[in-house]
């Protein structure tokens, strides 16, 4: 065989080999969020008034759900008082004590007497310990009457209105659903086969409405999803970043690119 026919199959062979890497894996799969966070109340109470809707855009912090605070607000105030009256029964032992020495260096009372205010000063100080845990717990009981965004996201759903009663114990369905809406997950179903060509983490492209966006493999999956007479059926999970002021739904059919 020639030099020159040597050379120009190997030529072929680099092109096809290269033509070959560079073929992505392309599969068909649909928009989900990655995740979404149920929120429920954890007081009983009536809802006095719901600030979002389905759909908006809510940063961290923000108020969504507020309960009726009243009972909330007159068992803070109860416990401020009892905070403020146990400072003051602890300012009085302590000038008892103060007295106790005093009368005790001049040897006018027993040790006996100026331990008996010792005591009662640590007792004094115990009482307005129990009472600031118990306004820190009327505090939390308060804040625990309202919902506020845990991440900047988009609401998903909500199933509560003003007036709803609301118990606890009691709730089969989250009162609001909130999801991040800065990245999103495109889902595609694959064989095992399929799924050992990739890892976590690998480049990764999605195509919606024939635009391109750069993302990376998010998470293979583990458990079956189903299972058909040609195989096991699995999650393949990629992530990447929304644009600013776009609007993308979950459901969306888009394509999945992978090298």
């Amino acid at each position: 065989m020639s030099t020159v026919i040597r050379f120009m199959i190997a030529a072929s062979c680099v092109l096809f080999c290269h033509l070959g890497t560079a073929v992505a894996e392309e599969l068909k799969g649909w928009l989900e969020w990655v995740h979404e966070v149920e929120m429920r109340v954890t007081e009983n109470g009536v809802v006095q008034e719901v600030f979002v809707n389905a759909g908006q855009h809510v940063s961290k912090g923000d108020l969504l759900l507020r309960m009726d605070q009243r009972e909330a607000l007159a068992r803070l105030l109860q416990a401020k008082a009892q905070v403020a009256r146990a400072r003051v029964e602890v300012e009085k032992a302590g000038r008892a004590l103060t007295r106790a020495q005093e009368l005790f260096d001049r040897g006018l009372i027993a040790i006996e007497e100026l331990k008996d205010n010792e005591l009662a000063r640590l007792a004094a100080v115990a009482e307005e310990e129990a009472a600031k845990a118990a306004e820190a717990s009327a505090l939390v009981a308060l804040e625990h009457t309202e919902l506020r965004a845990p991440f900047d996201g988009i609401m998903v759903a909500r199933s509560v209105w003003n007036g709803a009663v609301i118990y606890k114990t009691i709730q089969q369905e989250p009162l609001l659903k909130i999801a991040p809406d800065d990245r999103m997950l495109a889902r595609a179903l694959v064989t095992a086969s399929t799924l050992r060509r990739f890892k976590p983490g690998q480049p990764a492209r999605v195509m919606i409405d024939g635009v391109v966006r750069n993302g990376r493999v998010h998470s293979l999956g583990v458990e079956a999803v189903r299972v058909e007479l040609a195989g096991a059926v699995y999650h393949l999970d990629v992530i990447f970043e929304r644009r600013p002021n776009e609007l993308l739904r979950p459901s969306e059919t888009v394509q999945i690119m992978i090298p």
